[in-house]
Formats: structure tokens, C-alpha cells, sequence
């Protein structure tokens, strides 16, 4: 029948005022085994605490935990800095050091004290902490939880901490006699995101070596099937997104490597080995710049990848300005001996910086603002390092889309690159073009060296692992155009991605290899094809 209103409201408040008033209402027995030498004893103890299910019992339990609680004259006491109080009443008492006696406390009983503390948060009063109680609980429940997780799961009105517990249930009865409630285990199982679910579900369907199933009940088989299709049903969406943010990231990290190669060699046709070099400067460049804020300016250390963009810009240009001057402009037209020469300037690049910063890889951290990722679900997650890097290569795409077609060198650019002979008789400074878009090419390396250095290990041997990738998406896209750079580098990166589960990453770059010669024995300009009559000679 319906209690009186008086009655309901005596009740809260006795809660209430015994909440408050008391530390833990703990019987003799069981104070007696909590301090007794039998680790069995402190485990009966502990199991009787949390079927209590009363969060007033943290304190004592965290206690035995961090080692608080001891016993003075055979009593109880909690020791909390220089005060003591009495673990049973809560009142302050004295408790000399010297009378002081400690409870013994292993692994084991740690282990047990973990998950009793876990438990009793189920039943706490704040939302947050029962949420974080039901997860840890959930990730690996005891037998001897359960009947704290029935009582909590009787009591929960919040879905998000019922939808944890009931996965703990599970866990539990799935191991459980009774063929129903394995059936009803396996079906919770099937609609939670658990990460051992699949794991689990799986073993109920194995055979042993006899040939018949382990899982003898065909309804628990069943139900584990079907709770096996609906996680992959659900695992497959974020799967597929994560797949396809895979290819575009490292789509972006071959398009910044490429875009500068793809200009300078359309502009003079040399082979330039020494382009991976500029990023493992752009990548020395972004290590020297967080050196420099960690020691001089370390409280804006999270934005040294700010001041690392231009620096490495500049250092990388500066670089192959002074390569293009002194070097490769006297080899224009013999593609051999540039080859070679920029192999052998990419040899003395990397032994310099082997030398200067030690043959080790160096460490680049993210700042705290590229840490972490978003979520998607199904142990999917797109980190935000790497969301920042695409949209930094589609800025740094833009500003080179800005410079072609909007500037006047970026018109000289696109002259020389269609026809040399005829732009030089019209009065375009051909040699002037030639070693600042070496620079800017360069440059635009050195930048993605910045990005490298944020996903991955920076040492002198970098660029040697991009240069030939490079080289693939400048042909595959067509040379000295921006719109094929952009397409082969997205697209060569999202083939290696969804390649690699089915074949593993060399197998899969070997594929690709395949397809691109495939590729180019059909269309040898590449995706889009020069033009100008230089292209049509």
C-alpha cells in the first residue's frame, strides 16, 4: 500500500542524518576479520561490505587501501595525516605511533579492494561518479559483484549508467549454469560496446578438438550469433570512416611532400632525389623551434608549431635556393647527372644533420591541443593531430592555388613550365623563375616536414621514406599540375589504406606500384596532361 507522506519524508531524513553522522556502520565480525593476519578473513570482510552496498564504506575500504588503517589496542582507526578517528564511530581518538599496529594488505587483497571501492560507487548519489563506478565495473566484473550490480540496476534511473551495468550483468552470466541467462547475456552483450563482447561471443561458437561445440545450449549459440552480427553490423560505419580518414591523412602528408616536386619538375624537368631532405628539414626545423620555446618561452610551449611553419618555410627554401644556385642550374636538360647529383647532395643533407643533431630520432610532441581525438565508436578514433594536418595541407593547397593563378610570377610560373623557349623570347627572367619557385617548392616540403614531425618519428633517414612515394604522385597526376597532385596523392593514399588490411602495408604499396605502372602504360601524361606546344612537341 501507499506510505504516508509523513512516513516517506522520516525516512530521507533518517538517511540523511545517519549518512552524515556516522562513518560506517560495521559490525564486530567483521571489523575483527579486517584486521585480522588471514588474508581469506580481509577478503570475507570485504565481500560483506560491499553486499551491504552502503558508499559510506569507501573511506574505511580506501583506508585498508592506502595503508590509513591500523589498529590501536585492538580497535579500528583511520589515520588521516595527524588526526585518528575511530573507523567504526567516526569519533576522533588518540593513537600514539608508537601503539600504532599495521593490517597486512597484498596484491590479492588490493586486487579485492579495487573492486569493492568500484562496486560502492554504484551506489553513489553523484551521477559522474556512479557513471565512472558502472565503466570500471563493467570492464571487469566479478562473480561476487553481481548481486551489487542487481541492486544498483534496481535503483538506477540514469540510462547511461543502466546501459553500463547491464553489460557488467552480462559479463557475469554468461559464464553462468543456467542456459537462459547466458541466452539473456549473450543478447545484452550483442547491444552494448563492450570491447571483449566479440571476444567472448566468439569462444561460445569455437569447437574443441572432439569437433563438438564448447557452448552446449544451440539457443546461447544462436543468441551469440546474432549478437555477433549486430557488433559488426555497428563496427562496420565507423570502420569505414576511419579507413577513409586513414587514406585522406596520409593522402595530405604525400600531397604536401608532392606539391612542391610536381612544380619544380614541371618548371625544369630535373629528377631532384634531394626533395625528401626538405622535409627532414622542415621536421629539424619544428624540433629546434620547440627546443627554443621549451627553454625560453615555456609557457606558450603549446604554440611552438606556430613559429615552427615559417621557420621551416624559410630554412627549406633558403636550402634549395642555395641548391638550385649553385648546383642544378647548370644541369638543366641532362636529367642523368641531375639525378645523380641530387642523390649525392641528399646523402651529405642527411649525414650533416646526422652529425649536428646525432644519428637517434629526435622528439616532436604534440601540443596538448593536437592530443587526443574524437570518438566515433567500436574502439574508432580520428586523432585531432592528424585532423589538423589535412586541413593545414588543403590551406597550404589554396595559398599555392592563390600564387599560380593569382600572382604574376605565378603567371611566369605557368608560362615557363608550358613552353621555356617561347616565354624566354617574350622576356620572362627565366633563370630568376627557376630558383624562386625552387625555393617555393622547397618551402612548401619544408612544411610538410611540420607535419610529419607531428605524427611520426623524426630522424636524418625521413625523406628518404617520401621521396618515392612523391615521385609516383607527380607522375600519376600529371607533371607541373595542381589539380593531378591533389587527385594522386588523395587517391594513392586512400588505395594504400584500404589495401592494407587484405594485403599488409608492403604488399600493398607493391599493388599500388602495379597499378600506377598499369596506369601509365595507358596514359603516359598522367591524369591531366600539359598543355602548351612545348607538351603537344
Amino acid at each position: 500500500m501507499t506510505r504516508p507522506k509523513w512516513y516517506r519524508l522520516a525516512a530521507i531524513a533518517f538517511l540523511l542524518l545517519a549518512s552524515l553522522g556516522r562513518a560506517f556502520a560495521i559490525d564486530g565480525e567483521t571489523a575483527k576479520q579486517l584486521g585480522a593476519e588471514d588474508g581469506d578473513a580481509k577478503l570475507a570482510a570485504i565481500q560483506r561490505l560491499v553486499g551491504a552496498a552502503d558508499p559510506a564504506a569507501i573511506p574505511l575500504l580506501k583506508a585498508l587501501q592506502d595503508d590509513a588503517l591500523v589498529l590501536v589496542k585492538g580497535r579500528l582507526v583511520i589515520i588521516d595525516g595527524d588526526k585518528a578517528k575511530d573507523a567504526l564511530s567516526g569519533a576522533s581518538v588518540d593513537a600514539p605511533a608508537d601503539q600504532r599496529e599495521a593490517i597486512t594488505v597484498n596484491n590479492r587483497i588490493r586486487a579485492a579492494l579495487d573492486g569493492a571501492i568500484a562496486s560502492l560507487k554504484l551506489v553513489s548519489p553523484d551521477r559522474a561518479e556512479r557513471v565512472a563506478a558502472a565503466r570500471a565495473v563493467a570492464g571487469d566484473p566479478s562473480d561476487e559483484m553481481l548481486p551489487l550490480i542487481k541492486t544498483a540496476l534496481s535503483k538506477e534511473t540514469d540510462d547511461e549508467v543502466k546501459r553500463w551495468l547491464n553489460q557488467a550483468r552480462a559479463l557475469v552470466e554468461i559464464k553462468n549454469s543456467d542456459p537462459a541467462l547466458r541466452r539473456a547475456a549473450a543478447k545484452l552483450l550483442g547491444v552494448g560496446d563492450i570491447p571483449q563482447a566479440k571476444q567472448i561471443l566468439g569462444k561460445l561458437l569455437e569447437k574443441n578438438p572432439a569437433g563438438s561445440f564448447i557452448e552446449a545450449d544451440a539457443g546461447v549459440r544462436d543468441e551469440a550469433s546474432n549478437a555477433l552480427r549486430a557488433i559488426e553490423r555497428r563496427a562496420l560505419m565507423p570502420q569505414i570512416v576511419a579507413t577513409l580518414f586513414s587514406g585522406l591523412s596520409l593522402g595530405s602528408v604525400l600531397l604536401l611532400a608532392a606539391l612542391g616536386l610536381a612544380i619544380t619538375f614541371g618548371l625544369m624537368g630535373i629528377i631532384n632525389m634531394a626533395h625528401g631532405e626538405m622535409l627532414m628539414l622542415g621536421a629539424y626545423t619544428t624540433y629546434v623551434a620547440q627546443s627554443l620555446f621549451r627553454a625560453y618561452l615555456p609557457g606558450w610551449l603549446d604554440w611552438y608549431i606556430v613559429a615552427a611553419v615559417p621557420m621551416a618555410f624559410a630554412v627549406a627554401a633558403l636550402v634549395g635556393i642555395a641548391l638550385e644556385r649553385l648546383v642544378i642550374r647548370f644541369l638543366y636538360g641532362r636529367p642523368l647527372e641531375t639525378l645523380l647529383t641530387t642523390w649525392g647532395i641528399s646523402l651529405m643533407l642527411t649525414q650533416s644533420v646526422r652529425s649536428l643533431f646525432g644519428a637517434q630520432n629526435v622528439e616532436v610532441a604534440n601540443p596538448s591541443w593536437m592530443s587526443g581525438g574524437f570518438n566515433l565508436g567500436a574502439d574508432v578514433v580520428l586523432p585531432y593531430n592528424r585532423v589538423v594536418i589535412i586541413f593545414f595541407a588543403a590551406f597550404v593547397v589554396f595559398l599555392v592555388w592563390l600564387f599560380l593563378s593569382r600572382t604574376r610570377l605565378g603567371l611566369y610560373v605557368r608560362a615557363v613550365t608550358q613552353n621555356r623557349t617561347m616565354a624566354d623570347c617574350m622576356g620572362i627572367p627565366t633563370p630568376r623563375v627557376d630558383w624562386m619557385t625552387f625555393g617555393l617548392g622547397s618551402g612548401i616540403a619544408g612544411l610538410g616536414g611540420v607535419a610529419l614531425s607531428q605524427i611520426g618519428n623524426v630522424g636524418p633517414d625521413l625523406g628518404q621514406s617520401y621521396i618515392v612515394d612523391s615521385f609516383m604522385v607527380v607522375v600519376l597526376g600529371g607533371v607541373g599540375q595542381l589539380a593531378g597532385t591533389i587527385i594522386a596523392a588523395v587517391g594513392l593514399g586512400e588505395i594504400n589504406k584500404f589495401l592494407e588490411p587484405f594485403t599488409g602495408a608492403v604488399l600493398g604499396k607493391i599493388f599500388v606500384l602495379i597499378i600506377i605502372i598499369l596506369f601509365i602504360q595507358k596514359r603516359p601524361q598522367g591524369l591531366f596532361a600539359l598543355k602548351g606546344r612545348m607538351a603537344e612537341s
